[in-house]
């Protein structure tokens, strides 16, 4: 018996193997049939791209952020005014997070390709983007402790499935290493959206809807936190949530954002 049940396995083994042989290879062709059938499409222009969904043309018209930029807000300059020299938004309006930094300004490929993964579910968007938001922030991420990616109030996750952010976050996690912490900070309150509001307005709608739930205390008091979120525009919300952040103790607080608003280009509708 001992010889029968030793042949039978000998004989299942590679036969296992043929079968997950068979499955890779029918996975591998229905996966190109139904790129042949409905091939990928650039999520701006709409013609057929290889790749994670923006064509070269399309890529290229991406207006990446690099240095002169302001050292707090990161902000690009027109021209290079010297070392650590701050714009005078910063100077009129410190925010309570210590630097925020974008990988693009906020222009119409930006916008297309936020409202994809934000609301239709383009969550094959994310890669790409996370990988410029980890190349935009290497100074952020390189003493961080703990990335928070900003969190949405429990009913708009229900509703929208995923939260964004955290899918740029874990990206961002796979890439440098720094550990995610995504249930650290909590919406603690319904917001209205931010769309459509004034500076002001954005300011009074995100006001105490943060909090450093208990059981995230010590993953935040001591940390270098980045916090991670898709647009900045007046940085209403970021900043409620670095001001949650410092109240539990974070050492300090960080923003890396893949898109921000820049003078001359319009806010996000």
């Amino acid at each position: 018996m001992d010889a029968e049940a030793s042949s039978s396995r000998s004989l299942s083994t590679p036969f296992r193997r043929a079968l997950t042989a068979c499955r890779g290879a029918w996975s591998h062709a229905a996966k190109l049939a139904l790129d042949i059938a409905l091939p990928t499409l650039c999520v701006s222009c709409r013609e057929p791209v290889d790749g994670e969904g923006v064509c070269a043309e399309c890529w290229a018209r991406l207006s990446f952020i690099a240095p002169p930029y302001c050292p707090r807000l990161g902000i690009p300059f027109v021209y290079d005014p010297g070392p650590d020299m701050l714009s005078m938004e910063a100077i009129a309006n410190p925010p309570a997070y210590a630097r925020a930094r974008a990988a693009v300004r906020y222009d119409d490929v930006a916008r297309t390709l936020v409202h994809a993964l934000k609301y239709q579910d383009r969550t094959d968007l994310a890669p790409a983007m996370g990988r410029w938001m980890a190349r935009a922030g290497s100074e952020l991420l390189h003493d961080a402790d703990v990335l928070i990616p900003v969190p949405l109030h429990w009913r708009r996750a229900w509703r929208r499935r995923y939260n964004q952010s955290g899918a740029l976050a874990r990206v961002i996690e796979r890439q440098t290493g720094v550990k995610l912490a995504g249930e650290a900070l909590q919406r603690i309150r319904p917001t209205q959206q931010q769309i459509g509001l004034s500076r002001p307005q954005r300011a009074s709608n995100v006001q105490g809807a943060f909090k450093v739930a208990a059981a995230g205390q010590a993953l935040i008091a001591g940390r270098r936190v980045v916090l991670i979120d898709d647009v900045l525009t007046s940085g209403a919300t970021v900043d409620a949530c670095a001001r949650a952040l410092l109240r539990a103790k974070a050492a300090a607080v960080d923003v890396l954002v893949f898109a921000r608003v820049v003078d001359g280009h319009k806010a996000p509708i």
